[in-house]
């Protein structure tokens, strides 16, 4: 990315709007089953209608992941998986025409080295690094290098976080702000939280960044009810399990549902 340019998240958003929707995030670990099928399945994703892909980098202890996606982190660990992995799923989905950042606990991050990923994943193509487990108060080598390389720095919010937290992972934050809609896990559920919608208003009470919405999302239905308040809807568990149970074929039919949910409320 040449510095100073719009990232692929920025771009992805704008045009979203422009198509008065909100943009569709779709989760997958990198080298789950493998690395190559990992590859056919994001870019099914992109081909079903997923506007940015969140590849997940593998981790021995994810704490914050739910069962679905534990089992598949575990699978992909197996297989060999590591940090190089995702650069290359990164780098697949960018000459594929299709936009990504990566989502990862920083302990993996770290041990590659700090700078060292960021400019590998901005030579890949990919956009940002969503950091569930890293306080702003500790990403401060990360920020740094993120800024270095132009890449965006994504950090999250969930219902218990002070307005005044929210607004200082906002100033930190650049492309969009993940809005975890629940206290706990990740995985998919019948209903997303009744908190979210309240959680989006106070962040965008303070801040002009795009608001995107994970944890829990499964269905059309409910990426369309996202929609109608959030900016983004963000599906992984739910992705996870598509893949688990029929492979490219299930993956596919689930990004065009949810594609077809975020687009419902088109004029």
């Amino acid at each position: 990315m040449i510095a100073g340019t719009e990232s692929q998240v920025t771009r992805a958003f704008a045009q979203a709007r422009h198509e008065s929707r909100s943009v569709l995030i779709g989760y997958l670990p990198a080298g789950y089953p493998t690395v190559s099928k990992s590859i056919e399945l994001v870019l099914t994703m992109i081909d079903h209608g997923v506007d940015l892909i969140e590849v997940g980098l593998p981790y021995s202890d994810p704490l914050m992941d739910g069962p679905v996606i534990q089992e598949a982190v575990s699978v992909a660990l197996r297989e060999g998986a590591t940090t190089d992995s995702v650069l290359e799923v990164v780098g697949a989905i960018t000459d594929h025409g299709g936009s990504s950042v990566v989502m990862s606990y920083w302990n993996p991050i770290e041990r590659y080295g700090v700078k060292r990923f960021a400019e590998n994943l901005v030579q890949r193509g990919g956009s940002g690094l969503i950091t569930p487990d890293l306080t702003i108060e500790e990403a401060v080598p990360w920020i740094t290098a993120a800024t270095e390389s132009d890449l965006d720095p994504i950090f999250l919010v969930a219902p218990s976080s002070t307005d005044s937290r929210i607004s200082a992972i906002a100033q930190q934050t650049r492309g969009f702000i993940y809005a975890a809609s629940t206290m706990g896990v990740t995985g998919a559920r019948d209903q997303v939280s009744s908190m979210a919608p309240q959680l989006v208003q106070r962040v965008r009470q303070l801040t002009t960044l795009p608001v995107a919405v994970g944890l829990g999302v499964s269905t059309g239905a409910q990426a369309a009810a996202i929609s109608e308040y959030a900016d983004g809807v963000i599906v992984g568990s739910a992705f996870v399990r598509a893949a688990q149970t029929g492979g490219r074929a299930a993956v596919g039919e689930l990004a065009a549902e949810l594609a077809q949910g975020v687009r419902a409320s088109l004029p």
